[in-house]
């Protein structure tokens, strides 16, 4: 019935996730509330990892990407999972060492990461630097030497894919912000320049060709693009890269027109591919590295809120205002990001009202969806907006000075705060 299996319609006629009512959990907790299943976050890592296994004998890892949803339970539950995670700012790495995150299971990303970052990286000995340009590249050469340590790098190729994505979210095309661009020669040539510089040591390469893609096709032609570059480096340096990571992109289903693959599909695909290339190039397979970081958190969350007026405009459409908006999903006002939702409170009726979902800022692009399905609402009614487990939490702000919402685990019908609300006490504590 649900784009998520950690959802359910329990006797009373109201949504539950990971067994808990929803309707009770806007009770207790308040409402703009995140709620997010513990279990369906673990089952899609160990999935990951049992496909990495199964399709990868030559190893590899499957590294979290935290820009999807980041706090200290959630980098709890990764590291408790043996995988690794991806950071690309100073706050998501304090925050994983905060959480008792091993270092060295860190990627460290980021297209205009500053000295401070850098330096804070090499402290705790980050696993592997990802280098996006040839700026980063000297200035991380220099704090590595006055520090006396040797970074390990990866290069970020930017690798010419275009993945069918919206053009917002696509970033393995030429015309990118991100990395080194293959095509023209920077690529070639900052490796040449990070085998000579002295206090990083490269170990490998990175690209991302971006989000939510349903297509397997992109991610093979990335595989085999880059290792055609790695035997490209071989043969014009002699330098024999052994580590590659593919970044993510893994689409989810947001709604019933979404179809994805299983992760277990991409990784058959993506490992026979490299597989096949590495022989016919003479190329070591080399170690791989995936950052799932949506496709893992996404279908896990939801969030509640509470139905305050409706607006009905007659032959226009009708309006259904809640408690939240914008400042807690993003997504929609950044770029029509589509949604299912559902009233919690109602969830066994069907759902047969076409409704605008608005938001409570001053703003009149503060939609969360526009003439979506939903059962007929009233105020008061309980809104729930499904796999809101990514870029959700994480891009929130504080518009219009509304506190963040509290995010609450759920596990086997009980729930925890994870992240407490912001109160308005928060909002002004900088302040002078």
């Amino acid at each position: 019935m649900f784009i998520s299996d950690c959802l359910d319609v329990n006797q009373a006629g109201h949504l539950t996730i990971g067994g808990c009512d929803t309707v009770e959990l806007a009770k207790a907790y308040g409402t703009p509330l995140y709620v997010m299943d513990e279990d369906c976050i673990r089952r899609a890592l160990r999935d990951y990892k049992k496909s990495m296994d199964e399709n990868y004998e030559n190893g590899g890892m499957v590294a979290y990407a935290s820009k999807a949803c980041c706090f200290q339970e959630l980098y709890r539950i990764v590291m408790q999972e043996g995988c690794g995670a991806d950071v690309v700012s100073g706050g998501e790495l304090y925050t994983a060492m905060k959480a008792g995150f091993p270092a060295q299971r860190l990627y460290f990303h980021g297209n205009n990461k500053s000295g401070q970052e850098l330096r804070m990286a090499l402290e705790y000995g980050v696993g592997r630097i990802v280098v996006d340009n040839l700026t980063e590249l000297s200035l991380l050469s220099d704090i590595a030497r006055e520090m006396g340590k040797t970074a390990a790098i990866f290069l970020r190729v930017t690798p010419g894919i275009d993945a069918h994505t919206h053009s917002f979210i696509r970033t393995g095309q030429i015309d990118s912000k991100f990395g080194l661009t293959l095509e023209n020669g920077d690529a070639l040539q900052a490796v040449r320049r990070a085998l000579e510089t002295p206090g990083v040591e490269l170990r490998g390469l990175h690209c991302h060709i971006g989000s939510q893609i349903f297509d397997e096709e992109p991610f093979i032609h990335a595989a085999e693009t880059m290792l055609d570059f790695m035997a490209q480096i071989r043969d014009e340096t002699g330098t024999t890269l052994t580590e590659l990571n593919l970044g993510g992109g893994f689409g989810i289903r947001y709604t019933d027109q979404d179809h994805p693959r299983s992760c277990g599909e991409y990784m058959r695909l993506v490992s026979g591919a490299l597989h096949r290339r590495a022989e016919a190039l003479r190329m070591p397979v080399p170690y791989l590295v995936i950052e799932p970081g949506r496709s893992v958190v996404a279908p896990a969350g939801i969030t509640l809120y509470t139905v305050g007026a409706v607006k009905e405009i007659p032959g226009v459409r009708t309006y259904v205002s809640v408690d939240g908006g914008m400042p807690d999903n993003p997504r929609y006002a950044l770029y029509q990001a589509p949604y299912t939702a559902v009233a919690a409170n109602k969830a066994s009726l069907p759902a047969d009202r076409l409704y605008t979902i608005s938001g409570r800022c001053c703003e009149s692009g503060d939609l969360i969806q526009e003439n979506t399905p939903l059962q007929e609402c009233g105020p008061g009614d309980i809104l729930a907006v499904l796999a809101t487990g990514a870029y959700n939490y994480s891009m929130s702000s504080n518009y219009n000075r509304l506190p963040r919402p509290a995010v609450v685990m759920v596990r086997g019908g009980e729930a925890r705060i994870a992240v407490r609300a912001e109160t308005y006490e928060d909002l002004n504590r900088n302040d002078l």
